[in-house]
């Protein structure tokens, strides 16, 4: 049955809890409905086009109506639609457990599936936590992040986050996680009360913030400390790249205290920063990766944790087994889907792709640095933000009412109505978040640099 558009809305206001939604929005409004996608582009269920600016939610890879995903998911379930991988094993999971693992760097061999991101760094606590208690360290639980990151919404996962007003609505949550600085750069003088200006002297910026987690780790007592969660580069707050020599520094740190470095890559791996990890990007090597949404280029749900041949020697002696795993965690059809993504990665270049057209996506978006209130435009590969101020001079920035006005009363929604599906965001400061299918080129480019100069020049009016 096809439901029409007045039905569509009647039943997704009575029977529909979005995520993180205010339905209140929606009260005198309708619920926006995409209906379609094509390359990199959304339809809405009135039939307007959008460009997906933010590849779902850092998701879609390929773009959307890519046919052999969904064919080869259809032909696995047809053949076998489901099996749990507790103590067997099918061929799909089998394969992408060994392919993922050749892209990995270094000797992470090993290949825990999950049904998404905030699950496998769920896993990666989990197996922090007991690897350190069958090696002898059984107080090594800790866990060191960094502020303002969000690394999921289980209740491990959540408390790793570094927003504390996701956190307040669930509190208490789980123990025994402490932050460090992150690496705004254009932040770095507030950061550093004074210290330091990230844009004149980098380096010295991503040493001076590398040995803020060596601090945190101190202070709590390395004999307690078992892992720094990161990511290559930080979401929440608008894409925070890290500085040169930042993550040497950490992989060293982390070696003198024997802490285990998680690079949390659920936004990062597959192709967004140009690499099928950012850690080869940056040029790091982590005890531990966990991925999800690009993998499959959102046509089927899935994530990994990855890890070193040393997290799972333990595991392959005697009666110890990790006792923990997720009824679709390796889900037949998704895996399916995941070799199939893989396939046309490889087939069409999609990492070379990024990587020649990366300079160009930074340098289309850095033409809106004309506007009065852009302040900063920072990111690498096809993942951006763009961070809005009051006053670009002192770089102040908004209030908190100021803030939901120009966000939440006016960006969100014209930037959807001039065309452009992306966010707007203010966890930390006001920013939009650009994150596209890695199939575009400038064409798109430019297309969001209109749209964006467009809709932030009616915004520098408002406030």
């Amino acid at each position: 049955m096809t439901l029409d558009y007045d039905h569509l809305q009647r039943a997704a206001k009575d029977h529909l809890w979005m995520h993180f939604t205010r339905h209140s929005t929606y009260d005198h409004s309708d619920v926006p409905i995409i209906v379609k996608g094509e390359g990199a582009y959304i339809w809405d269920a009135q039939g307007k086009k959008y460009l997906d600016g933010l590849a779902g939610l850092f998701v879609s890879q390929l773009g959307h109506g890519r046919t052999e995903l969904a064919e080869a998911g259809a032909k696995q379930a047809s053949q076998l639609a489901f099996h749990p991988l507790w103590s067997y094993a099918h061929p799909t999971a089998i394969e992408l457990a060994e392919r993922v693992a050749g892209y990995a760097p270094g000797d992470l061999n090993r290949v825990f599936f999950t049904s998404g991101g905030g699950e496998a760094v769920e896993s990666a606590w989990k197996l922090a936590k007991n690897y350190f208690k069958l090696t002898g360290k059984p107080m090594k639980h800790k866990v060191v992040s960094r502020a303002i990151a969000y690394h999921g919404t289980t209740a491990g996962a959540l408390s790793i986050t570094g927003l504390p007003g996701l956190k307040a609505q669930f509190e208490p949550l789980v123990p025994s996680t402490f932050r460090a600085p992150n690496t705004n750069s254009y932040r770095a003088h507030e950061i550093t009360g004074g210290f330091l200006d990230g844009h004149s002297d980098p380096e010295a910026f991503g040493r001076w913030a590398a040995d803020q987690i060596e601090v945190a780790i101190i202070n709590e007592g390395p004999e307690t400390v078992a892992a720094v969660f990161l990511e290559p580069v930080q979401n929440a707050g608008g894409c925070f790249p890290p500085p040169p020599g930042y993550f040497q520094r950490v992989r060293e740190i982390c070696d003198r205290h024997d802490v285990l470095l998680v690079s949390d890559e659920v936004i990062c791996a597959f192709g967004r920063l140009g690499h099928m990890f950012g850690a080869e990007r940056y040029g790091y090597q982590p005890d531990i990766i966990t991925c999800a949404k690009g993998i499959t280029s959102g046509y089927a749900p899935l994530g990994a944790m990855i890890t070193s041949d040393r997290l799972m020697e333990p595991f392959l002696h005697g009666h110890e087994s990790f006792a923990h795993g997720y009824t679709f965690g390796g889900h037949p059809v998704s895996t399916a889907v995941a070799l199939a993504n893989l396939d046309i990665f490889e087939r069409e270049g999609i990492l070379e792709h990024v990587r020649s057209n990366e300079g160009a996506f930074r340098s289309t978006l850095e033409r809106l640095k004309d506007l009065p209130i852009v302040g900063d435009v920072r990111g690498d590969g096809y993942f951006y933000g763009i961070e809005l101020v009051k006053d670009k001079d002192t770089r102040e920035t908004f209030n908190e009412e100021e803030s939901e006005k120009l966000l939440r009363g006016f960006l969100s929604k014209a930037l959807y109505d001039e065309g452009l599906y992306c966010r707007a965001d203010d966890r930390g400061d006001p920013v939009i978040q650009l994150s596209p299918p890695l199939i575009c080129g400038q064409e798109e480019f430019d297309e969001i640099e209109h749209i964006l100069r467009v809709v932030l020049d009616k915004a520098s009016t408002l406030l």
